[in-house]
């Protein structure tokens, strides 16, 4: 079973990359957050999901243990494969899924395409008593925890940008980050912000 790659990129698509290592080219199907990292010709390590089926061999990439943990925590719910797995990895961050799932939080998770109610429930169900603590607390650059959207500027902030269709789970994790390196923030200056990082 392969658990980790380190090798060169030869190529990017829309929800895999191909990795050559040892002359080989392995391709690797990651979430949009690992994908995001990769660039033509540059080196990449990758944390290595090995899913073996009777008519394939697949590799799942990623590049934060705590990304491949989340997604072994969601395969492994009745219904929910590694494409779903990686759709809901690709639609927010690793922190705001956790949250999700620890405040049982069903129409966050549902509002990830191929995730409907009852999957969204199920996840919580099977879940939320197996998350880590430690994964839904919203990382800075810097590695420091961010601070929770507690403040009125936080949550108006939140309810603008939610108003303008950005998907609930990254716009609560943009605003905890920018609160998170200036507490003393405005609403309008969240809002300015987040959007430069969510368009």
């Amino acid at each position: 079973m392969i658990a980790y790659l380190s090798g060169v990129v030869r190529e990017v698509r829309d929800s895999s990359a191909v990795i050559v290592a040892g002359g080989v080219g392995y391709e690797v199907f990651c979430p949009a957050s690992t994908l995001g990292k990769l660039a033509v010709e540059a080196p990449a390590e990758l944390n290595i999901r090995h899913v073996i089926r009777e008519d394939a061999q697949l590799l799942f990439g990623f590049s934060d243990a705590d990304s491949l943990r989340l997604f072994d925590l969601l395969t492994g719910v009745s219904g929910v494969g590694p494409k779903l797995g990686l759709a809901l990895l690709s639609a927010m961050p690793v922190s705001a899924i956790a949250q999700g799932l620890l405040t049982g939080d069903v129409k966050l998770l549902s509002s990830v395409s191929g995730v409907g109610k009852r999957t969204a429930e199920r996840l919580v169900l099977e879940l939320q008593n197996k998350v880590p603590d430690h994964l839904a607390a919203p990382t800075t650059p810097g590695g420091k925890g961010a601070a929770p959207v507690t403040s009125t500027a936080g949550r108006d902030a939140i309810e603008a940008l939610l108003a303008l269709g950005f998907r609930e789970g990254q716009v609560r994790s943009v605003v905890a980050e920018l609160l998170a390196a200036d507490p003393a923030q405005s609403a309008d200056a969240l809002i300015r912000k987040g959007l430069g990082r969510l368009r």
